[in-house]
């Protein structure tokens, strides 16, 4: 058996035990407050680890585009939500031909993106189901009010080749969410409509999901990693953290800079989104702080150590995003108590399209 401490460096190392862990964690959750957990494979890409999160008890997934769903319905997944606005004729035609493989939902935030994808099912003689995406604070995509949803499910519910699923939002927000769900449920229920699933998402606010009554399922995907922002959202604690990309001091140019040999390349040039600028969290060395990346060097800052890492010396990093990482890897290496137990190939890798 492959020792860890023989591994090449840099490489992405998922400890299985806390891994598995935080899928207990996170199902036991959502079973205990009777909410479908759909958990965002995203943040992995292996068909392998949603096959244990299924096990826990997981109610389908989530795939953000069509490729990743394309290599987990291929995998043998079986119900796949899609949390992404499909456009243009090629895709289209992609998402006929995997709903012939799978049941396939989709999001859907406009009459444009919901006309292209009745079309599409229409000649191919098929219905897919659509959920209503609702911005209830993020900014980004999704109806901007509760009437702009109950338009749009009115829409989905009288035309040909989609049927109306529910109503999903992201990221859950605890003061936005619920008075815009309880609006646009009202609205829906005086016009006839049901909304089965009342979807929100995101691993931050995972812990308070109970605390929203119209949410029946929830999506999230860093949790079953976790990372340096969810650790400093208060969200998870370093323990918690299953990603940690081993890498090398390979320079000491001054008694105060040492540099490792990985850079954005490696851990994506993301800063902490929730507090002072630093690019990962270094656990042999709490103190110390990676300041600045290049594509294959990490610059960190040593001045607040006692005591200061020799070049060759290995380091663990707690990456700021474990979902970028995955996507810049071909491989992870699964590792229980400092021995390579397996090797995943990330197979839904760069598949943004």
């Amino acid at each position: 058996m492959t020792s860890i401490e023989d591994l090449e460096t840099p490489v992405v190392t998922i400890d299985l035990a806390v891994m598995e862990a935080n899928i207990r964690k996170m199902q036991d959750y959502c079973d205990r407050h009777d909410i479908r957990f759909r958990p965002h494979i995203k943040t992995h890409k292996i068909p392998e680890i949603a096959e244990l999160q299924r096990a826990a008890g997981a109610r389908g997934i989530t795939c953000q585009k069509l490729g990743e769903a394309e290599v987990f319905a291929e995998a043998g997944f079986e119900d796949i939500f899609i949390s992404y606005n499909l456009i243009g004729t090629a895709k289209l035609k992609r998402l006929m031909e995997l709903s012939r493989k799978a049941r396939i939902s989709v999001a859907a935030d406009s009459a444009a993106v919901v006309g292209g994808i009745a079309e599409a099912a229409q000649a191919a003689g098929l219905e897919i189901p659509v959920m209503v995406e609702c911005d209830t604070g993020a900014g980004r995509t999704g109806v901007q009010s509760p009437r702009q949803a109950l338009e749009l499910a009115l829409l989905i519910d009288r035309t040909t080749g989609v049927s109306f699923q529910g109503l999903m939002t992201f990221p859950t927000s605890m003061e936005g969410t619920p008075p815009f769900l309880a609006e646009a449920l009202d609205l829906l229920s005086g016009a006839g409509l049901t909304a089965h699933i009342v979807s929100g998402g995101g691993t931050p606010q995972s812990w308070r999901v109970h605390e929203i009554p119209q949410i029946n399922e929830h999506r999230a995907g860093t949790y079953v990693y976790n990372d340096s922002n969810t650790v400093a959202a208060g969200t998870a604690t370093l323990e918690e953290c299953a990603m940690r990309v081993r890498m090398t001091v390979v320079s000491r140019p001054t008694e105060d800079r040492a540099i490792l040999d990985g850079g954005s390349k490696t851990l994506s040039a993301e800063r902490l989104l929730w507090k002072d600028p630093q690019y990962g969290t270094i656990l042999e060395y709490p103190e110390a702080v990676i300041y600045h990346y290049s594509e294959e060097h990490a610059n960190v800052d040593l001045a607040a150590c006692g005591r200061k890492p020799a070049v060759g010396e290995p380091v663990t990093v707690i990456p700021n995003h474990c979902c970028v990482v995955s996507n810049l890897h071909d491989q992870v290496i699964g590792v229980r108590d400092g021995q390579v137990e397996v090797v995943w190939n990330v197979k839904a890798r760069g598949l943004v399209r």
